[in-house]
C-alpha cells in the first residue's frame, strides 16, 4: 500500500474548502470562492501564489501560456471551479499543467450547490 502524497497539506485545504461552503454555500461565482480561498490561505499561514502564469515552452520558445489558480507551498496545484461540470475535462486541464509544471499533485476543488467537492489529481509523469 502507498501513502497519500502531501496527506496532511491536502488534508488542511479539504478543511478550508469544506469551511468556505458551509460559510457561503454554493451558487456564486468562482472568483468569489477563490478569493475566500485566498482568504483562509493567509489565515492559515500557508505560503501560496495565486493566479501564477506558467509559460508552456518548446526549444526555449513560448508557445503557449497557463494561469493556475493556486499553488501552495510550491508543491500543490489548486484549481476552483464552480457547478457541476463534467469532473472528466477539469481533470485533464488540471493534468496538463501538472505535466507543464512538474508539479507532482493537483486538487480539483468544485462548489456545488450539493457540497464542496475534491478530486486528487495525480501527475503521474
Amino acid at each position: 500500500m502507498t501513502d497519500l502524497i502531501y496527506k496532511d497539506l491536502c488534508y488542511k485545504v479539504n478543511g478550508l474548502a469544506f469551511e468556505i461552503f458551509n460559510t457561503l454555500g454554493g451558487e456564486l461565482r468562482e472568483k468569489i470562492y477563490a478569493d475566500a480561498f485566498e482568504e483562509l490561505l493567509k489565515r492559515e499561514k500557508i505560503k501560496y501564489r495565486r493566479e501564477v502564469y506558467y509559460p508552456v515552452l518548446i526549444n526555449g520558445k513560448v508557445i503557449s501560456k497557463n494561469y493556475f489558480d493556486f499553488v501552495i507551498d510550491d508543491i500543490l496545484m489548486i484549481e476552483i471551479k464552480k457547478g457541476s461540470r463534467d469532473y472528466r475535462q477539469v481533470c485533464t486541464q488540471l493534468f496538463q499543467y501538472l505535466k507543464t509544471s512538474n508539479l507532482k499533485l493537483g486538487l480539483v476543488i468544485r462548489f456545488t450547490k450539493d457540497g464542496a467537492r475534491i478530486k486528487r489529481v495525480p501527475n503521474l509523469y
